[in-house]
């Protein structure tokens, strides 16, 4: 007798949420992008930080990461071209993330409450691809947009808190 393996039903976020979250990658992307500009440009006092080779790293992952995997999530799944660009996207996300290990310029060069998205990268990656390799989509799926938006929204917000990096070279 074959044992039959019932998948879980997969999630669909309804259309306000994938709205919202749309607005929050576009702001998101928008501003570091427009911070980024600012220092390059040479509209804002260059910084320490801007020279910092962890620093460029993160920020060179952590922009295309934002619109790709976006992508991914909204895309047609389950082709080649959805395992290809998520793969790209898992390395972007787990290269910001060793890169924010060694980001330590506020807190006397401890860890700060941001680097606790550290961890939640890096399992919440290491779960979804387990669940992928096993079938359970449903779960691999859940935990995909966990991680875009816990993983990566969230964090890249709180970067733009007043006295943050990203929050001066935005508007000093």
């Amino acid at each position: 007798m074959v044992a039959r393996v019932r998948e879980e039903v997969a999630i669909d976020l309804p259309r306000i949420a994938k709205g919202a979250l749309l607005v929050a990658a576009t702001a998101l992307a928008g501003a570091t992008t427009l911070a980024v500009a600012r220092v390059l440009l040479g509209h804002t006092p260059s910084t320490y930080e801007a020279k910092q080779v962890a620093i460029l790293i993160h920020l060179a992952t952590v922009l295309p990461a934002i619109p790709l995997g976006l992508w991914v999530l909204l895309a047609r799944k389950g082709d080649a071209r959805h395992r290809m660009l998520g793969r790209i996207w898992a390395m972007l996300m787990l290269t910001a993330a060793v890169s924010a290990i060694f980001i330590r310029t506020i807190n006397q060069g401890q860890f700060s409450l941001i680097h606790l998205f550290v961890p939640v990268v890096f399992l919440a990656l290491f779960r979804a691809i387990r669940a992928a390799r096993m079938g359970k989509i449903a779960l691999h799926k859940r935990l995909m947009w966990t991680l875009y938006s816990a993983g990566l929204l969230l964090p890249g917000m709180f970067a733009f808190l007043p006295g943050r990096l990203l929050w001066n070279w935005l508007m000093v």
